[in-house]
């Protein structure tokens, strides 16, 4: 696995080990595959280059997206999934990597749950060693147990941790669910849905639109936009923008909602403060951005890994650096659960939240399923 450089806001940074030692990626189950451990690494640049011009690299790995396209397919079409006596709402995605996909999942379940109704979520768990299914307990389960988004969904709503989706999504009906998002899932039949929304990232769209290993899909675009109610693009007004014109056919038809992802008011001034940044987030420059966008002067950065663990000697590295700089120590909400409780305190968290534009496409998807507005909305 390639090791992360740290850097400076202006220079070639510090030693290229100070990010170093965050431990191996987190585990997929002993029949996890090769390529989902990949997923969860840095993605190459040649993802995102022209979708008009593929490199002899990406046209020369399409063998291997065809395959990988393939083996989507039969596994989507192998089982014809049974309804829950409850809404399923799936909210995924058709690239690796960040989109926005957790923010928007906290986003729906709090407004759901705004409404008085029993909202559950159910999810793998990418990073955790439990099977499942499991209801997420935040002060008994530790991110190497659960993975790191199932304690963000838990301190909200009831949250379950299962390999296997359709069997958590039974669990989380006979334990009082009234309506189940399930957090990922767009490649997986199990369970049933009766709402499928997919979330992109508008500045990098669906890259250079070729399956994995040549890019970041994970099947072809037309295929995994034919099975979505809804589509939800995360980014700012500019980058949206020129998001719905590089892909304005294969989206041609599909109700589209635009939301962005903001940070959410914590009481600290962020202006003008020294920060040593770390991120294990699918697009670690996204948090660097922002924090600057605050005003922070980010003085070193270090892009992890998504999911990374954070190991006891990757974080002494980053604390004495961020000591000698005179700099506070930053890391994202995600980032900040894998840290063991006792060294929490040293690190300063700067949490997201998105914020969609207009809800009345969303809600009316809502009404349709039942879960009209009760209470007051969020």
């Amino acid at each position: 696995m390639a090791v992360p450089a740290c850097r400076t806001a202006a220079q070639g940074g510090p030693p290229p080990d100070l990010c170093a030692g965050g431990g191996p990626p987190p585990s997929t189950g002993r029949n996890g595959s090769r390529i989902r451990g990949l997923l969860l690494m840095r993605p190459p640049g040649f993802w995102y280059a022209d979708p008009a011009h593929p490199s002899l690299g990406v046209r020369a790995l399409s063998p291997l997206s065809r395959i990988y396209a393939a083996a989507t397919a039969y596994r989507l079409a192998r089982v014809k999934p049974a309804a829950l006596p409850v809404p399923v709402i799936c909210v995924g995605n058709l690239s690796a990597g960040g989109t926005g996909k957790t923010p928007t999942v906290m986003a729906l379940a709090g407004r759901l749950a705004a409404r008085g109704i029993a909202v559950h979520v159910v999810t793998r768990g990418y990073g955790g060693r439990l099977t499942g299914p499991l209801l997420v307990d935040p002060q008994v389960h530790s991110a190497a147990e659960t993975g790191d988004e199932p304690l963000l969904h838990a301190a909200i709503v009831p949250t379950w941790v299962a390999r296997d989706r359709g069997a958590g999504a039974l669990a989380a009906s006979r334990s009082g669910a009234e309506v189940i998002i399930l957090d990922d899932g767009h490649q997986n039949p199990l369970p049933a849905r009766d709402l499928s929304i997919v979330v992109v990232d508008a500045a990098r769209g669906f890259g250079n639109g070729r399956v994995i290993p040549a890019g970041p899909l994970r099947e072809p675009l037309e295929t995994g936009l034919s099975r979505a109610d809804l589509l939800i693009v995360v980014g700012d007004p500019p980058a949206r923008q020129a998001f719905g014109k590089l892909w304005a056919r294969p989206l041609s038809g599909l109700t589209r909602i635009d939301g962005q992802i903001e940070p959410l008011p914590t009481g600290i001034s962020w202006s003008g403060q020294d920060v040593v940044a770390f991120a294990g987030i699918g697009d670690p420059e996204k948090f660097f951005a922002t924090l600057r966008g605050l005003g922070a002067r980010v003085v070193r950065a270090c892009p992890l890994d998504d999911h990374q663990p954070i190991s006891p000697a990757l974080l002494g590295r980053l604390d004495a650096e961020a000591r000698s700089l005179g700099a506070a120590l930053v890391t994202t909400e995600k980032d900040a659960v894998r840290l063991p409780a006792r060294e929490r305190s040293r690190v300063l968290t700067l949490p997201v939240r998105l914020r969609i534009d207009d809800w009345s496409l969303l809600d009316s998807e809502l009404a349709r399923l039942g879960l009209a507005r009760d209470g007051k909305d969020t």
